[in-house]
């Protein structure tokens, strides 16, 4: 029982030595993650459709 108190004081320990974020940071933080989600998403989206297109072109040459 005395491990899990040391390690329950040692991590509220550590946790007081975390330097959080502003509000500002947070937001601008957030903020170029979604934007990031949105690109990836894009990009994912447009090499979708074209494999899905290659696909179909190459179905529709064997037939």
């Amino acid at each position: 029982m005395k491990i899990l108190t040391n390690y329950i004081r040692s991590s509220f320990e550590e946790l007081s030595k975390v330097v959080w974020p502003t509000k500002n940071q947070a937001v601008k933080l957030t903020i170029i993650v979604l934007v990031f989600c949105l690109i990836v998403a894009v990009v994912l989206g447009v090499v979708d459709y074209a494999f899905g297109y290659g696909y179909n072109y190459l179905l529709k040459l064997t037939s």
